[in-house]
């Protein structure tokens, strides 16, 4: 690897002072790095000896993009970094961390990229866009999971379902995730849905807070397309947030369709550690900090 896009969260890399030890190490290895920032932050946090440049300008000729902070940063470059084929490894400053592969202590490790013998692994992406009156209102592709869930007002929304243009199921609740095996560790698992191994190609369908006995969790295959409608919630607040994102107001007879994505996401593997391993590390650690 000749060329390295360093992307901080400047909120968890106070100072940047981790971004600047992982570019003497690169720079040690001969690989050029620049610092491009995902998102502007505010106030006066930013060491103003650097350089920072805006990420289209970073990433031509780029040969990977190294996200410092937990596993959001990572989510908040997946869609640039798919659609520019460029793989990204993350270093976890924040608390879990399953999709970051190096802790802090790990970036030593960095040293394994010069030979640019590293494993690769293909992460399934979501393709979410949303129709009204048969134009298209938002697109969006997704690491993690789309979340289609009520406003703050505590009140059911009623969501039907299509699978491949056949009634599916009804729910009442406080929604929907529509997850990848990636992100079944996430919102997906906390509602009750279950962990699936982050290389298979799933589509995960978890209810949250469902009202009904009857409704589960579904693991449906890749090729799948589900159609989602927002239909009987008249002045209900419904809202869609993909990977954590800014919330889209869905409105009365809104068709949302979710299906598999045409790219994915890459990321960069310098551990001989298997999922199951950091799972069960990560879940260790959790529990105890309670």
């Amino acid at each position: 690897m000749k060329k390295i896009v360093l992307c901080p969260n400047p909120y968890r890399d106070h100072g940047l002072r981790m971004t600047q030890k992982v570019r003497e190490i690169l720079a040690e290895e001969g690989i050029e790095s620049v610092i491009s920032l995902p998102f502007q932050p505010e106030g006066d946090v930013l060491p103003k000896e650097l350089t920072y440049l805006p990420v289209k300008t970073a990433i031509k000729g780029a040969d990977l993009m190294i996200a410092f902070g937990g596993d959001g940063s990572i989510l908040h470059l997946a869609k640039t970094a798919a659609v520019n084929h460029l793989p990204i490894l993350g270093i976890n400053l924040g608390n879990l961390g399953y999709i970051a592969e190096l802790e802090s202590t790990d970036i030593g490790l960095l040293r394994k990229l010069k030979s640019g013998k590293v494993k690769r692994e293909a992460r399934m992406m979501l393709d979410v866009r949303v129709f009204r009156a048969e134009k298209q209102v938002y697109s969006n592709i997704v690491l993690n999971d789309a979340v289609i869930t009520k406003g703050a007002v505590a009140r059911v929304i009623h969501l039907q379902m299509y699978l491949n243009q056949k009634e599916f199921i009804r729910i009442g609740g406080d929604g929907m995730i529509f997850a990848t095996p990636t992100g079944s560790t996430a919102y997906s698992l906390s509602a009750g849905g279950p962990i699936v191994d982050p290389a298979a190609q799933n589509i995960l369908l978890t209810p949250i807070c469902a009202h009904t006995l009857t409704t589960s969790s579904y693991v449906l295959g890749p090729d799948q397309v589900i159609e989602v409608h927002s239909a009987g919630n008249g002045n209900k607040t419904v809202y869609l947030s993909a990977d954590g994102g800014k919330a889209f107001l869905l409105r009365e007879g809104d068709r949302m369709v979710v299906r598999r994505a045409k790219y994915e996401t890459e990321l960069i593997k310098l551990k001989d550690r298997s999922f199951y391993e950091t799972l069960c590390r990560k879940m260790a650690n959790r529990e105890m900090s309670k």
